[in-house]
């Protein structure tokens, strides 16, 4: 039962393995930023459900109340760092995804190997 508990591990070990799936496997470009998108995502995942503290509240210090339990924001400010930066990457991704459409009229990997080969 207490496998069970843990949820949010098997959710991101299922997600961190469609993604890196899609980016190993795939051959059209728009699918291995999706995957790629999509591992980000287990990632982000897995910092947040760390950061979790039973019975902790947000860390501001109150008079008259002794030794209480704090939660770290940190993790937070990482993740909304993170996803800011995993935006931007998939953003450049696309364009780069589009520049190679221009120049070599596909965007699967086998077909762009083959004309680079000529």
């Amino acid at each position: 039962m207490e496998l069970l508990g843990l949820y949010h591990y098997w959710v991101f070990a299922v997600l961190l393995m469609i993604g890196f799936y899609a980016v190993i496997a795939k051959h059209n470009l728009i699918k291995k930023l999706i995957g790629l998108s999509i591992f980000q995502s287990a990632v982000f995942l897995l910092y947040i459900t760390m950061d979790k503290v039973e019975g902790g509240t947000a860390p501001i210090i109150q008079a008259g109340v002794a030794d209480p339990l704090y939660s770290n924001p940190l993790p937070q400010v990482l993740i909304l760092t993170a996803i800011v930066v995993g935006i931007s990457t998939t953003a450049l991704g696309l364009g780069i995804v589009v520049r190679i459409k221009e120049e070599y009229n596909s965007i699967e990997e086998h077909e762009i190997q083959e004309i680079d080969r000529r």
